[in-house]
């Protein structure tokens, strides 16, 4: 992924200026400038404040394909599935995968 240009992109999206994202990021100007005129990679820290301005995560950033929104019983069951362990997971996937393929023959 090209970082700058996913900047651009996001600035176009809000019709922000570089000042403006200087501002709502609570970074210098030069800094904001450096990164588009000199095509500089941004740090992290610089990375994490524009995404907080632009009311992103850093996962939505790098996201390329539509983000997702989990609803909370969705959320609930990947917390419980990361507590588990290997084996009880694969237990897990091959009873999911059992039930899938049964609901495949029947409507809905």
């Amino acid at each position: 992924m090209e970082v700058v240009a996913r900047l651009r992109n996001l600035l176009q999206e809000r019709g922000w200026s570089e000042y403006r994202l200087a501002k709502e990021a609570g970074l210098s100007q030069t800094t904001i400038t450096n990164l588009f005129k000199r095509n500089n990679l941004p740090t992290l820290p610089t990375l994490e404040a524009i995404c907080r301005a632009f009311d992103m995560t850093l996962a939505q950033f790098f996201m390329e394909d539509d983000f997702v929104e989990l609803t909370p019983a969705q959320k609930d069951l990947l917390k419980k599935w990361n507590a588990l362990h290997p084996e009880q997971k694969r237990i897990i996937q091959k009873l999911l995968n059992a039930i899938y393929e049964e609901n495949q023959g029947t409507p809905s």
